[in-house]
């Protein structure tokens, strides 16, 4: 049986980049939170606020791209050019017009629906206006995430890595000179920041379809159409992306809930803990390459129906997780040694509570890490999207938030019982994707892709 270094090369050539893409993304959003950082702790905890509503949209419609990617790469591993131009322009079309029905509702109700999260008064009066431009950006994000994922199931990752780049800095550099009122631009302060968000946004779509579709690009402009086999497409495409929309929205929409607790509990435990988190994301992310590589070198085998190759490539992207997990879980407990330098203006208290938050988390990254590669990767890969659904939301309103609810309030442990209750979440979850991992038949699999492109022809 091929080791995992037989297949490093081929992980490696597709994940770098898209881990890269990924680190430089939250880089620039690091260094855009410092940016809203001086404006003080209600700031910081506003955005906190905000993007939390805004990601329970944004990974849920998200999930397009997760099935679009799944299907082009078995399509490119089949050698289906056809198929990949239909499956690409579908999902495509579908992520703009549910998108911009959505942020529509949203945006004419952004203070009612923050009002009914329970945000406190100071909180909803910083947090609304950033939150209605937010809204804006999430079709531009949810088009570029689709893009992005077939480009990667096409074996082109470094395209939308540059394109990431590119928007990253407009991003920064335009929400600074917004917030601060710099380079002859108006001071806009808290707002500036989600202007500048938008603004990267619509650089990077604009990149991603030039690179997509231009002279150059590797499809040509196709969409399913309305006819047997096209309804067969979207309807292939919805059973992948719908449990895991409904997988994203329990995700989400926990994670608000464990947020509505920390607001609960103060302003400074809701920034303290949002730096934590924001910290833990530059490391988890640079380990988030598997995720594509999982679905490029898993659904290319699919296409090719070499059942074999799927099982072997599966368990390769998950043996090479392992040794990423262990080394950017150290390099997250270090972060914590350079919190005074980068946040010196929201406090000592808040610093503390973001300590024990990377400490705490550091110690479980194998776990969350493990939990990203199967339940986004080798799962959905191989059909079990019900399985990814199953883990998150037992973990989530079975086990995590209860205990959360248990132990912060009628327990009196505060954030410290939230974090304890988020680590439990983890566990349990590996636990459910383990077991869904080991029923995976690619067999069956390759047989249901067979059935499928019968039907589209």
């Amino acid at each position: 049986m091929p080791s995992t270094r037989t297949h490093l090369p081929d992980i490696l050539r597709l994940a770098l980049p898209a881990s890269a893409e990924a680190v430089i993304q939250l880089l620039f959003n690091f260094l855009a939170q410092l940016i809203v950082a001086t404006l003080g702790a209600t700031a910081v905890a506003a955005v906190g606020l905000s993007n939390n509503v805004t990601m329970v949209l944004m990974f849920t419609l998200a999930t397009l791209g997760s099935g679009a990617g799944i299907l082009v790469a078995r399509a490119h591993g089949a050698g289906d050019r056809d198929a990949v131009n239909r499956t690409a322009g579908t999902a495509l079309l579908l992520a703009l017009g549910v998108t911009t029905l959505l942020v529509a509702g949203l945006y004419t109700s952004a203070g009612p629906v923050l009002g009914l999260l329970g945000a406190p008064a100071n909180l909803l009066a910083a947090a609304t206006p950033f939150f209605q431009v937010a809204l804006l950006s999430v079709p531009l994000i949810v088009l570029s995430v689709v893009a992005g994922n077939v480009l990667r199931s096409l074996e082109r990752p470094r395209i939308p890595m540059v394109a990431t780049l590119i928007a990253a800095a407009v991003n920064v550099g335009v929400g600074y000179a917004l917030v601060h009122g710099a380079f002859g631009l108006p001071r806009l302060g808290l707002v500036g920041a989600a202007w500048g968000a938008l603004a990267g946004q619509a650089v990077r779509v604009g990149l991603l379809a030039v690179f997509l579709y231009g002279p150059r690009g590797p499809i040509a402009p196709a969409w399913s159409g309305v006819g047997a086999g096209g309804r067969v497409l979207v309807r292939d495409l919805l059973n992948f992306s719908l449990p895991l929309a409904a997988t994203q929205l329990a995700w989400s929409g926990g994670n608000l809930l464990y947020v509505l607790f920390l607001a609960r509990l103060g302003t400074e435990v809701l920034a303290g803990v949002q730096i934590g988190y924001t910290l833990e994301g530059i490391f988890v992310v640079a380990s988030s390459g598997l995720v594509p590589a999982a679905t490029a070198l898993i659904g290319q085998a699919v296409g090719q129906r070499d059942a074999a190759l799927a099982a072997e490539r599966a368990r390769a992207v998950e043996r090479f997780g392992l040794v990423t997990e262990v080394a950017f879980g150290v390099l997250f407990a270090l972060s914590a040694l350079v919190l005074p330098v980068l946040y010196p203006s929201v406090g000592a208290e808040v610093r503390g509570i973001a300590l024990a938050t990377i400490l705490v988390n550091a110690a479980v990254q194998v776990v969350k890490v493990a939990n990203m590669v199967r339940g986004a990767g080798v799962l959905p890969s191989g059909s079990d999207t019900r399985g990814v659904l199953i883990g998150d939301a037992i973990s989530a309103f079975a086990v995590g938030l209860p205990l959360a609810w248990l132990l912060a309030f009628p327990l009196g442990l505060g954030f410290w019982g939230v974090l304890v209750a988020r680590v439990l979440e983890e566990v349990v979850k590996i636990a459910i994707f383990t077991w869904r991992r080991r029923k995976l038949s690619w067999g069956q699999v390759i047989a249901g892709q067979t059935a499928l492109n019968a039907a589209t022809d």
